[in-house]
């Protein structure tokens, strides 16, 4: 499942790479975010795409994969979503090598997750998995013994999730619209399951800088402080233990945010809009997604996952 918006040259490269897999998706469902360009004409007319929904308003990645994986879910009874953005370009062994990380394990795995590399090779650290903290060695070498880590989250740029857990846990928020989505829905589903990090499964993740999210976001900060006050006041992702430790992290990544930005009264200005929006009401992804064409599947997973 690809989610696209105005980036027809990279689409196009996205879904070149679904359809040289050597162990093709089933069905691949391409989900177009309003696009202005005609990225849902060209998915439309590629032969690796079984649908292409268009959205009438662009709802972020947020919005946009849970309407993905609600359509995956309602209409393809898809058992894995892989879910990618349309800046991402598999190699042709990527799923085969998620699925077989999968097949080897000892035990159910809920996410497994492809190593990103930018344009030159090097692996990109906006996508690097979050190591799943206090593991025990009985639980590392399982890992290990299928060339894989456990992993507490990841980022959307490349991952395969078990249906069961979507029926269980529901979908993305939708309301965060950008950025946090991944993290706080990756870490609900594995908060009590298994990730797997696998790097045999290669990804290029075409983003125009390399960088992490320690880089100054602009007007995006408004987005992050919202989400993650979202997050660490509403979500059931993390535990107490994590909760802790990743508004630890959090606050040391925005002070180095702080630090390095050229314009610190402009972030700080964002980041204050976002806390009063944080506090505010958050929609749910039913009443985000109720006036578009996945409305009825997107109610179905939700209510079935008792998240309605």
């Amino acid at each position: 499942m690809v989610v696209a918006w105005n980036r027809r040259d990279l689409l196009a490269r996205a879904l070149d790479g679904l359809a040289a897999q050597t162990r093709r998706p089933d069905a691949v469902v391409v989900i177009d975010n309003a696009s202005t360009d005609d990225s849902a004409t060209l998915a439309s007319e590629h032969l690796v795409v079984s649908e292409v929904v268009g959205l009438p308003t662009n709802t972020g990645g947020a919005g946009g994969f849970a309407a993905g994986i609600a359509v995956a879910m309602c209409r393809h009874a898809a058992d894995l979503v892989w879910i990618m953005d349309d800046d991402t370009v598999p190699e042709p062994g990527a799923l085969a090598a998620l699925l077989d990380a999968r097949e080897r394990y000892a035990g159910e795995v809920v996410v497994a997750a492809s190593r990103a590399d930018w344009h030159d090779g090097r692996e990109h650290p906006m996508n690097t998995p979050r190591e799943r903290f206090g593991l025990s060695a009985a639980e590392r070498a399982a890992a290990d013994a299928v060339d894989a880590r456990a992993v507490r989250s990841a980022s959307f740029v490349s991952i395969l999730i078990a249906g069961d857990a979507v029926h269980a846990h529901g979908l993305p928020q939708a309301a965060y619209f950008l950025w946090n989505d991944d993290f706080e829905y990756t870490a609900r589903l594995l908060r009590h399951g298994v990730g797997l990090y696998v790097p045999a499964s290669r990804v290029r993740h075409l983003t125009k800088v390399f960088g992490s999210s320690d880089a100054d976001p602009g007007p995006r900060f408004r987005n992050e402080v919202r989400n993650k006050v979202w997050l660490f006041t509403r979500s059931d992702a993390l535990g107490v233990r994590d909760r802790a430790l990743y508004l630890g992290s959090t606050l040391r990544r925005w002070g180095r945010m702080l630090a390095h930005s050229s314009d610190r009264g402009a972030l700080l200005r964002h980041g204050w809009s976002g806390l009063r929006e944080g506090l505010g009401s958050q929609p749910t992804t039913m009443a985000v997604l109720a006036n578009t064409p996945v409305a009825d599947d997107v109610a179905s997973v939700e209510r079935g996952a008792g998240r309605g």
